[in-house]
């Protein structure tokens, strides 16, 4: 059962994690590579701040974005800007988050997302804290996958897992950390390759933030995975 309250408070957490180590930076280091193809840092903080507005949008019954061309053009307006107006920025859409998701009365109503795609309201919360824990990582300033929270890591890799399950081009696959197991890929009576590593690296592997070479495979090579 989805708790959204447990998750906004870890995404408040997650997100003052964030802030303090963002805090550090300085305004050159702002407008350096992230680990995201073509982003800088600024891109990823800007991302976050309108990601946070998007969320409101959908909390309050609007379109999440008014078009994809007008969210990659906010994006790219506000990613130079300096280190202080970035973290305002952040700090202030994340406040303007939790303040709808405590106005909001009925988390059980389906929303719509980006691309027609629906959720239940009650999952909102736990999709913005994948987008501040894995941002954090991208943001390439000594956060690391392993560094994310157990519960998170878990949660996010059951997430993938039954996002890529029945996928035509994804084999049927057995994952494991050697103590927990998914299954994933097209439906068949048992696993074509059984893929097994470490929980961060799987679920690298699985959010495209990692080539899976800590993993190993068995049954067949490591299955190559559709862009998210």
């Amino acid at each position: 059962m989805i708790d959204h309250a447990h998750d906004l408070a870890s995404v408040r957490d997650a997100t003052e994690r964030l802030l303090t180590a963002v805090g550090k930076l300085d305004n050159a280091s702002v407008t350096e590579s992230s680990r995201l193809p073509g982003w800088t840092r600024g891109h990823v903080l800007a991302h976050l701040a309108r990601n946070a507005d998007a969320l409101v949008n959908v909390l309050e019954g609007r379109p999440m974005y008014v078009s994809g061309e007008a969210r990659d053009a906010d994006i790219e307006r506000d990613a130079p800007r300096p280190l202080d107006a970035q973290l305002t920025d952040v700090r202030e859409s994340a406040a303007r988050f939790q303040d709808a998701s405590a106005a909001l009365a009925d988390w059980s109503r389906t929303v719509e997302l980006r691309g027609g795609v629906t959720d239940s309201a009650s999952r909102l919360p736990f999709r913005r804290w994948v987008e501040v824990e894995l941002h954090h990582v991208d943001l390439d300033i000594g956060y690391e996958l392993e560094d994310l929270p157990a519960e998170f890591t878990e949660r996010e890799t059951d997430f993938l897992a039954a996002r890529f399950a029945g996928h035509p081009d994804v084999p049927p696959t057995r994952l494991t950390d050697g103590t927990r197991a998914w299954s994933t890929g097209r439906e068949a009576a048992g696993p074509e390759v059984t893929v097994t590593g470490p929980p961060a690296d799987l679920l690298g592997w699985l959010a495209g933030r990692r080539e899976g070479t800590a993993l190993s495979a068995e049954g067949g090579p490591l299955p190559p995975l559709p862009p998210l």
